[in-house]
């Protein structure tokens, strides 16, 4: 089954344990993938799009999620 949860800055931020301004920055510098929603201008991930992301970054190959 397929996590569809929305994820904002905060949520992803939490999950790889991080400030929200990180991944703030990582958007801005084109090392996040492009969000699944956005309402009201705010961007929003779904829970598996960051599980991919996070599996694939070249930092984290390897290493298992919490």
């Amino acid at each position: 089954m397929t996590d569809r949860r929305l994820w904002s800055y905060k949520e992803i931020a939490a999950h790889i344990r991080v400030q929200p301004d990180t991944v703030r920055s990582y958007r801005k510098h084109g090392l996040l993938p492009p969000p699944d929603h956005v309402e009201g201008g705010k961007p929003y991930w779904y829970a598996e799009t960051v599980r991919v992301w996070v599996a694939s970054r070249p930092s984290n190959r390897g290493r298992k999620e919490d």
